[in-house]
């Protein structure tokens, strides 16, 4: 459960940032969303060598440039 604490005079808007802040980074939404769909774990890892591959091209594009 998420507390926010809200000062006297502080506008509601305000708090309710306050709120989606502390909501996004809890990851709840993101949790969930990859709980919709069973992923193998060869897949993931596949998918992170992959990406990985993909950061070490860009780094290496710019490093040449």
């Amino acid at each position: 459960m998420l507390i926010i604490p809200v000062k006297d005079g502080e506008a509601i808007d305000r708090a309710l940032k306050k709120y989606k802040r502390k909501f996004d980074k809890t990851g709840v939404v993101r949790a969930l969303r990859s709980r919709q769909q069973f992923i193998k774990p060869s897949v993931t890892s596949r998918q992170a060598k992959l990406k990985a591959a993909h950061k070490q091209r860009n780094l290496s594009r710019d490093e040449q440039a």
